[in-house]
C-alpha cells in the first residue's frame, strides 16, 4: 500500500469518531448548565445579588470575563491564522525561512500583558476600596465569631432587657478600639451561638441563623477564637477571612428578604464542612422583635469574641474615616 493510501486509511477512524466526540461535548456542556436559564447567563455563574454592594463584584466579574474573552479570541485567531497560512503544502517540502528576531512583535507581546494586568489591578483596587469602606456610625453592628466548628453572633446594640456596655465588656476585648469607638453607648446587646448540630427551625437547614434587617446598613466585625475561618454568604458575592489576633470588618445593606446559606470558605480542620450557617433577612421591625426574643430567652450580653490583641496591635492601623 502506498504511503498516501496509508495516510487516508489512518484518517478514517478519526473522521468516524469526530461526530461522537462533538456529541459528547455538547451533552457535557448542556448537562452542566441545566439548572440555569438564559436570564441567568449575564451573571456568568454568579448567584443573584441580594445586597446593595454585590453588583460591584458582579460588574467586576463580568468585566473580567469580557476581557478574557477578547484576549482569548485574539490568541485563538493568531493561532489559527498561523496554522492555516503557514502550513507546509504538498509542493513545498523544504524548511521555510526562519525569522529569529522581530522587535515590534516582541515589544507588543511584552507591553500588552502589562497593560492588561494594570487595567485589572486598577478596577480591582477601585472596587475593593468601595467594598471595604466603613461609615462613621453604622445603623447596626454584629460581631461574627468563628470557632471550631460553628458560628456565634454578637448583636451589639441597646436591646430592651439587656444591660451593659459593649465598649467595656470583657468578652469584646479582642475588638480593636477603632471599631469599639463606633459602637452605640450602653449597648448591652444579645447573642446567638451555634454548634454543628444546630438547625434553622423554619427550613431545617444546618447551622445557626444570623438575622439582618432589610434596607439598613450592617457592619460585620469578624473575629476568631482559634484558627483562620472565612465568612461567606453566597448571594452576598463576598467573603472575608476570620483571623485569630486580627480583626476584619465590612458593611452591607441587604435589599431582599429571605433565608440564604452561608459557610466557612477556609479549610479550618477536620469538621470544616460542618461550619454552616443561615442568614435571614427580615423587615427592621421583625429584626428588633427577634433581638427582644433573644433577650427574653436570657441570651443577653456577649460571647467571647476571640483572642485578645496587645494594645500596640489593636491600635496599629489608623482609624478609618
Amino acid at each position: 500500500m502506498s504511503p498516501n493510501g496509508s495516510d487516508r486509511s489512518s484518517r478514517r477512524p478519526m473522521r468516524r469518531k469526530l461526530p461522537q466526540v462533538l456529541t459528547a461535548g455538547l451533552i457535557l456542556v448542556t448537562a452542566t448548565g441545566c439548572e440555569y436559564t438564559w436570564e441567568d447567563f449575564p451573571r456568568l455563574g454568579m448567584p443573584t445579588p441580594v445586597t446593595e454592594e454585590a453588583p460591584i463584584i458582579l460588574s467586576l466579574w463580568q468585566g473580567s470575563w469580557a476581557a478574557a474573552l477578547v484576549t482569548g479570541v485574539l490568541v485563538w485567531g493568531l493561532i489559527l491564522w498561523s496554522v492555516f497560512f503557514h502550513r507546509r503544502t504538498r509542493s513545498k517540502v523544504e524548511v521555510p525561512p526562519q525569522t529569529r528576531y522581530n522587535l515590534p512583535i516582541e515589544a507588543l507581546y511584552t507591553v500588552v500583558p502589562l497593560i492588561i494586568v494594570s487595567v485589572f489591578f486598577y478596577f480591582t483596587a477601585r472596587d475593593e476600596s468601595k467594598l471595604l469602606s466603613l461609615s462613621d456610625k453604622p445603623a447596626h453592628t454584629i460581631n461574627v465569631v468563628g470557632y471550631q466548628w460553628s458560628w456565634g453572633f454578637n448583636y451589639i446594640q441597646d436591646v430592651e432587657g439587656s444591660q451593659g456596655d459593649a465598649k467595656t465588656d470583657k468578652h469584646l476585648k479582642a475588638i480593636p478600639n477603632k471599631y469599639l469607638d463606633a459602637l452605640p453607648e450602653n449597648a448591652g446587646g444579645v447573642y446567638d451561638a451555634g454548634i454543628p448540630g444546630t438547625r434553622n427551625p423554619q427550613n431545617g437547614n444546618p447551622g445557626p441563623t444570623l438575622w439582618l434587617p432589610k434596607g439598613e446598613k450592617v457592619r460585620f466585625i469578624l473575629t476568631s477564637r482559634d484558627v483562620i475561618h472565612s465568612f461567606w454568604v453566597v448571594p452576598f458575592l463576598f467573603k472575608q477571612d476570620v483571623i485569630p489576633g486580627h480583626t476584619n470588618a465590612f458593611e452591607v445593606t441587604a435589599k431582599e428578604e429571605g433565608t440564604f446559606m452561608g459557610k466557612c470558605a477556609e479549610l479550618c480542620g477536620v469538621d470544616h464542612s460542618r461550619m454552616l450557617f443561615n442568614v435571614k433577612v427580615v423587615s427592621p421591625e421583625r429584626y428588633q422583635q427577634h433581638l427582644k426574643e433573644l433577650a427574653e430567652k436570657g441570651q443577653t450580653g456577649y460571647i467571647p469574641a476571640g483572642i485578645e490583641q496587645t494594645t500596640p496591635a489593636k491600635d496599629a492601623e489608623k482609624k478609618q474615616l
